[in-house]
């Protein structure tokens, strides 16, 4: 029987789940309105917590295998693909407070209007635009993490289970479409592995 996430791991997921919605809910669209002291002092405090947060989850998360709780054989590829899929995330997650933190202290030292587009770029802008992009990559790779999960949670592989309270009664499909899927990525990954071991 394959090893689930414990129930702290369960809990620090899904808490964070729900403090990365509320950073995306409550983000601050027009620059000028850190002229408040109470918002600026609020948004410091957020991205600090953010990023201790991040960090904590980081180091604990790690203990555990990747695509842990998984009930069929996982290829090497399939792993390592995973595994940097969730460490691009970690990296973006992390971006966004830093850089937001960085935001909020050129703000406080009077940098507070970014550059036109005739004008030279600024810190502010170089801030400004790498928050931008963290955001962005972090959407894009929290949707393919979690239609990756999705479709893991079709094939009954376990992995959704380890770690979602609901509809995790799932045992391993062995339907046709199933088994067509499992060899076309099962010959991807041993492509892609190939191509890799003749760059070394």
């Amino acid at each position: 029987m394959a090893r689930s996430h414990t129930k702290l791991a369960k809990f620090i997921h899904w808490s964070f789940v729900l403090l990365y919605t509320y950073g995306i809910i409550k983000q601050v669209d027009d620059l000028s309105s850190l002229g408040n002291a109470r918002l600026l002092l609020f948004e410091v405090g957020f991205a600090t917590l953010f990023l201790v947060i991040v960090l904590a989850r980081y180091f604990y998360m790690r203990r555990f295998e990747t695509l842990q709780g998984s009930t069929v054989p996982v290829h090497v590829i399939h792993k390592r693909f995973a595994r940097l899929v969730h460490v691009s995330m970690y990296i973006c997650l992390i971006l966004l407070p830093v850089t937001g933190l960085l935001i909020a202290g050129l703000y406080s030292q009077g940098y507070t209007v970014n550059a036109t587009p005739d004008e030279p770029q600024t810190v502010m802008d170089f801030a400004l635009d790498l928050h931008g992009l963290a955001a962005d990559l972090s959407y894009f790779l929290i949707f393919l993490h979690i239609s990756a999960a999705i479709y893991s949670r079709f094939k009954g592989e376990g992995v959704w289970s380890s770690m979602v309270p609901i509809l995790n009664s799932e045992t391993p499909r062995q339907g046709k479409v199933v088994t067509k899927l499992t060899d076309i990525e099962t010959r991807f990954y041993d492509r892609v592995g190939k191509y890799f071991s003749k760059k070394q």
